[in-house]
């Protein structure tokens, strides 16, 4: 597995979940691999999970630009470039229409949307020929999820900043493009529920739901993650992949 060897990746809230598989697979495949997120000991505890000369962790906030700064600054002064960018940073809290508030909007538009714009465009004048950007979406950006509509709406506007950008970058040879996984077993999710019941009733109504009868393993969202970060989907561009066992196809 070198299908990535000696390109240079990013990966935002690459310290737990889907952003740490993907992170272990990239270095796998031959990548150095840096990570970024806002707490310092989750970072250094996935450092030493990875356990390779490969990966580099930087810690900061993606709605902070000063903190992408460094990132960035870092990547560049110890790597040269950037080949690898996967925009993964990002979460959402339940609220029902009613009790939406104009803080819980802020937070999650403001690391989902504008942290995403953030990071990409001070990732780009890193990135040339080849590069690869790879935005995190999920199911809910096209379907109606009850009480998670701020969060949904969030994930629609990342897909649309994908399209968008595909025609932005028209002659730059970089390429941009969405991974939305579906129902992934991360401690991400198991955030969204508030008691022990409400976490069990969430993961069976997700297994119900999906028609592999399963919640997803993030490596396999990692696997697919590869795939879009190397040459074998060099014509790819604007578009959207789905590991999400079928949840938001049938």
């Amino acid at each position: 597995m070198c299908k990535l060897k000696e390109k240079t990746a990013v990966i935002t809230g690459g310290a737990s979940g889907i952003g740490l598989a993907t992170a272990k697979r990239f270095v796998d495949e031959g990548a150095f691999v840096y990570i970024t997120g806002r707490r310092q000991r989750v970072l250094d505890d996935a450092v030493a999970q990875i356990n390779s000369p490969r990966i580099r962790a930087v810690q900061g906030d993606i709605a902070r630009a000063e903190e992408l700064d460094l990132l960035f600054e870092t990547v560049k002064a110890e790597r040269g470039r950037l080949d690898v960018l996967v925009a993964n940073a990002g979460g959402g809290s339940v609220a029902p229409l009613g009790q939406i508030t104009a803080e819980q909007f802020d937070q999650t538009f403001g690391v989902n949307v504008k942290g995403t714009i953030l990071t990409v465009q001070k990732a780009l004048p890193l990135l040339g020929a080849g590069g690869s950007i790879i935005l995190i979406g999920s199911t809910t950006g096209i379907m109606g999820t009850p009480a998670f509509s701020v969060y949904s709406a969030s994930k629609a506007a990342v897909r649309n900043l994908a399209r968008s950008w595909a025609l932005d970058l028209r002659g730059t040879g970089i390429r941009v493009n969405v991974l939305s996984p579906g129902a992934t077993e991360t401690p991400g999710l198991m955030e969204i529920a508030d008691t022990p019941e409400g976490k069990q009733a969430l993961v069976e109504g997700l297994i119900q739901g999906t028609p592999l009868g399963r919640l997803a393993d993030p490596a396999e969202t990692a696997a697919v993650a590869a795939f879009l970060a190397s040459d074998d989907s060099s014509n790819m561009t604007g578009s959207e992949v789905f590991v999400d066992g079928g949840y938001a196809q049938v």
